[in-house]
């Protein structure tokens, strides 16, 4: 895997925008809005996901994630994170056909899809949620014991979740 990784607190981006900027960057970078694939300028346009009053510290990255995450497959490439152990997020995007490799993983793809302990704190409750996957389980529809979802059907973290590994 190779490219440029673009480091983010958990707590927030540097300044509004950054982590759109980055992804347009390696977008074209790997080619898309070159030769008329219908890319245009690339404004991955985040904007939403900074909207919500109610949002806390923490929750606006993975927001913006998700939503660059959509766009990003709609130009046949993949957001990725690798997992460095800390409470950062350390993007990359991957080119067309690269398959993310532990630690790199597709962003929404939970952090022990290969197996392994994943560990969160509920954002409803602040109980912790540790779970032991065998190779090949994953956390498709789970919910913390006080009822709240933590992951949808395709075992992506909902918003507000945040897997801590």
């Amino acid at each position: 895997m190779t490219g440029e990784v673009l480091v983010v607190d958990w707590s927030g981006e540097e300044h509004e925008g950054q982590l759109a900027a980055f992804v347009a960057g390696r977008l074209r970078a790997l080619g898309v809005g070159v030769g008329g694939d219908g890319a245009g300028d690339l404004d991955l346009g985040s904007g939403p996901a900074y909207d919500d009053p109610a949002a806390r510290r923490g929750d606006v990255v993975p927001r913006v994630l998700d939503h660059l995450a959509e766009r990003v497959r709609a130009h046949g490439r993949t957001l990725a994170v690798r997992d460095e152990g800390d409470d950062a997020y350390h993007v990359l995007v991957l080119d067309a056909g690269e398959v993310p490799h532990p630690p790199v993983r597709a962003w929404g793809a939970p952090a022990g899809a290969g197996g392994g302990l994943v560990s969160l704190t509920c954002p409803a409750c602040g109980s912790m949620q540790v779970w032991d996957l065998p190779p090949g389980e994953t956390l498709a529809d789970e919910a913390c014991d006080c009822g709240t979802p933590l992951f949808d059907d395709d075992a992506r973290p909902l918003p507000g979740v945040v897997v801590d590994s």
